[in-house]
């Protein structure tokens, strides 16, 4: 049977503190909080963003004022690929008060992409785009082939002028690309995966 040895000395005594001063704890609140604050910066910078969606050209999938959560990082690990959903620099907004959108990818480096007959081809196969709710209604497009290092995208609202996309702006290059959308945060009732 194990047993506890005595102890060789005098137990320390407990140590004192003196109490914290009202100025010293509202420091402390103000150290905590610029902390917390700087955490949250860096990451909205550079690992996620939250996006709230205004327009109508990702319909039926993302609708007026959902908020999403975007993955700012992802990019720097692969590639987009097609069907990622992706917020990027609106090529028709200026530098100094940039506009984003949010967009479906269709086509990466070196896809060919049409439209014919209201259908979506990608080097030659007709798609199956269950994400939308109609035929494409804006005409014949292409054949268009997407560049080495940009991507062709489209808004899932194929009605007429339902999205400004790249049939509109042309392709997009990778580095204007600042995130994929992962979920849909808000509101709760229409919480999803993307």
């Amino acid at each position: 049977m194990d047993a506890l040895a005595p102890s060789s000395g005098p137990l320390p005594s407990p140590e004192t503190s003196k109490p914290v001063g009202r100025g010293g704890y509202i420091r402390d609140w103000l150290v905590t909080l610029l902390i917390a604050m700087t955490v949250l910066l860096l990451l909205s910078l550079f690992v996620f963003n939250l996006s709230t969606v205004r327009g109508h050209s990702m319909q039926p999938t993302l609708m007026e004022s959902q908020h999403l959560f975007v993955n700012k990082l992802i990019y720097n690990f692969h590639d987009p690929g097609r069907g990622d959903i992706v917020i990027l620099q609106d090529p028709d907004s200026k530098p100094s008060s940039p506009r984003f959108l949010v967009k479906r990818v269709i086509g990466t480096p070196g896809d060919v992409i049409r439209v014919e007959h209201n259908h979506l081809y990608v080097n030659g196969e007709l798609q199956n785009e269950p994400y939308t709710d109609s035929e494409i209604e804006d005409g014949d497009y292409g054949p268009f082939t997407v560049e080495p290092g940009h991507f062709f995208v489209m808004g899932d609202n194929r009605h007429a002028a339902g999205s400004k996309d790249s049939r509109y702006f042309g392709s997009i290059k990778s580095q204007d690309l600042l995130g994929r959308a992962e979920l849909v945060f808000w509101p709760l009732s229409e919480w999803k995966w993307l």
